[in-house]
């Protein structure tokens, strides 16, 4: 779904809660070819593990799991669609342009159903959960540079 940042905040609403309670790609891997990151909060409930396939510098598969608020949970659904078959480099991207709209709520196109989080910046206690799991993915890519 292409969505942008001119919706309104029912229909944002709806996407997250839809992602929160119907979350896609929320698996426990237990594959080695896989690396595994955990991101947590530590002011809140929210711990989450992501699991990563990458091969030729493109991510092919992506899971996450653990317990965590709706922010935090739909907000690892939505990534792990977006990222989900992107290079390297897109997904680097992806994280700056990502963290920039949560600090100031400037849109970029490229983040689709993301967006939904376009208003976050606004609210200085949802930014940790918004970013949860952007943080591990981050790690995730971290650690597979280190092992080229």
């Amino acid at each position: 779904m292409k969505c942008c940042d001119k919706m309104d905040s029912e229909t944002k609403k709806e996407i997250i809660m839809e992602h929160y309670m119907h979350p896609l790609n929320r698996d426990t891997i237990e594959d080695s070819n896989y690396i595994k990151v955990n991101t947590n909060s530590e002011t809140c409930i929210d711990n989450i593990d992501v699991y990563v396939l990458i091969k030729n510098d493109i991510l092919e598969d992506i899971h996450f799991d653990g317990e965590a608020c709706a922010i935090s949970t739909s907000a690892a659904s939505i990534m792990t669609k977006l990222l989900k078959g992107k290079s390297v480099r897109e997904i680097r991207d992806l994280i700056k342009d990502y963290y920039d709209m949560i600090e100031t709520g400037n849109t970029y196109d490229n983040l689709n159903e993301a967006l939904v989080y376009s208003d976050i910046y606004k609210q200085q206690n949802r930014k940790g959960c918004a970013t949860i799991p952007w943080r591990g993915i981050e790690k995730a890519l971290n650690e597979y540079e280190k092992s080229k």
